[in-house]
């Protein structure tokens, strides 16, 4: 992977100028960067004050119902299994939580859904285990509901120093901008109970840390390392909340290897064994943890034949799931459209010298690199048999494909970012781009919640369930 110039690096006659600048006087990059700060504050805070103004989330599926019951036992104290005495318990209180009477027939409660009983008797979910563990704090606190923000704050931080580092001026607005504004991203962190927002942040906030760590060759070695571990930290982490999020682990290590191979990067062997011993400890911390919950180092909690995938389901996908899609991510036509020209531009000046073929060399393989966490975790979903089903609505299809939103909006960015003109221009124009996109973005998820946020018997009154 090749490094790109600093964009803030000074030529001869920028030395000059800042020489004749009168002591004391402002620099117009730091100024630039903070209004980019600023402006992508903004982006954020829009994010948080629709989710936040929109009334809170009923179940919307029952995947919500399970995700909140762990939730729930682990702020009592309940970490992993629960006894049949226990799990009764549980399911009462979320009822009468609810506003509910005694469930069943005669008064009998039924288990969560979507819990299953273990070989030793005892109960768990059968998601994936992550989840309970980073919102279990927060709904302690009473604050569920600021779960999914607090780890999209660390997917904006982390997308805004990596976009910058990549991309230059105003590469970090446009970045976090358009994650903030997918309405997919709206959707999921309004979805409090659902772990879908947050493993996508986790990724997008590593990613962001990752690429910052490879392409900063004039930091030091130490920082680098840190920074690294941290980012791979990230991605490890949702890893744990949704299981297939390895595909995107597996792509990250494969980038650092290319990177260090490549030798532009100036990667320290030591810096790689470090990053890639933290994901040894990973796995074998996750296989250590299924061994004894689940009773095998490859179990999860679904029954062997529930989550199916196969080339069957590949052609009814593509022919459902680009309308969802479409409808849930807007921005992924930037994504394709930035994917296409960095491609094309690099191959055209692949041996070009100078600065020109330095950056279109430096941008092909770092899109490249984004583009490929990006289509694993589409490919793989691409085979799920679950979405094949034609009925299903844009909030139940699109969750899968939603952790691909941070590399969709670094590439993104780039597009954003490619116009040419001043630096005021360049500005004006990503806040542009960004607020139409979150104008189609509110859209998308006020068509996608319509209905679901409502109590059942006002939604079944209106005719909206």
């Amino acid at each position: 992977m090749s490094a790109q110039p600093q964009p803030n690096s000074m030529n001869p006659d920028s030395e000059r100028e800042l020489a004749r600048r009168p002591a004391g006087a402002s620099d117009p990059a730091k100024a630039l960067a903070a209004v980019e700060a600023v402006l992508a504050v903004v982006a954020f805070a829009v994010l948080c004050t629709v989710v936040l103004s929109t009334a809170p989330p009923w179940a919307v599926e029952p995947d919500d119902g399970a995700y909140r019951a762990s939730i729930v036992a682990m702020t009592e104290g309940h970490f992993l299994t629960l006894s049949s005495a226990q799990v009764t318990a549980l399911t009462e209180r979320l009822r009468r939580q609810n506003g509910a009477g005694p469930g069943g027939a005669g008064g009998f409660v039924q288990f969560p859904n979507q819990w299953v009983e273990l070989s030793d008797g005892r109960y768990i979910s059968e998601k994936d285990p992550g989840y309970p563990f980073l919102a279990a704090p927060f709904q302690a606190l009473g604050i569920i509901r600021w779960a999914p923000l607090f780890y999209g704050a660390l997917a904006c931080l982390g997308l805004f120093v990596g976009a910058r580092r990549w991309l230059g001026r105003c590469g970090g607005l446009a970045a976090v901008g358009l994650y903030c504004s997918s309405g997919a991203a709206l959707l999921f962190a309004w979805r409090d109970y659902m772990p879908t927002f947050t493993d996508a942040s986790l990724i997008a906030a590593g990613s962001g840390t990752l690429l910052w760590a490879v392409l900063a060759t004039e930091a030091s070695s130490r920082r680098r390392t840190w920074a690294g571990i941290a980012g791979f930290a990230a991605i490890e982490i949702a890893t744990f909340v949704r299981y297939t999020d390895i595909v995107i682990l597996g792509c990250a290590v494969a980038a650092v290897i290319v990177a260090w191979r490549l030798r532009a990067a100036r990667l320290p062997l030591r810096t790689l064994c470090w990053w890639l011993t933290s994901v040894a400890v990973f796995g074998a911390g996750v296989a250590v943890f299924d061994d004894l919950v689940y009773g095998g180092p490859l179990t999860t909690g679904y029954q062997p034949g529930e989550v199916t995938f196969g080339l069957g389901a590949i052609v009814p996908n593509l022919q459902d799931m680009p309308a969802h899609l479409m409808q849930a991510m807007p921005m992924l036509v930037l994504g394709l459209a930035a994917l296409a020209w960095i491609i094309v531009r690099g191959l055209v000046l692949r041996r070009a010298a100078g600065q020109a073929g330095v950056a279109a060399r430096c941008d092909l393989w770092v899109g490249l690199a984004v583009a490929a966490s990006w289509w694993a975790v589409w490919g793989l979903y691409c085979a799920y048999y679950w979405t094949n089903d034609p009925s299903e609505s844009t909030l139940q299809a699109a969750r899968f494909y939603v952790p691909a939103i941070g590399a969709i909006a670094l590439l993104g960015a780039w597009l954003v970012t490619r116009i040419p003109g001043r630096a005021w221009l360049a500005v004006v124009t990503s806040a542009a781009v960004v607020t139409a996109m979150f104008g189609l973005g509110v859209w998308s998820f006020h068509a996608m919640t319509f209905g679901v946020s409502l109590p059942e018997p006002a939604c079944v009154a209106q005719n909206l369930c």
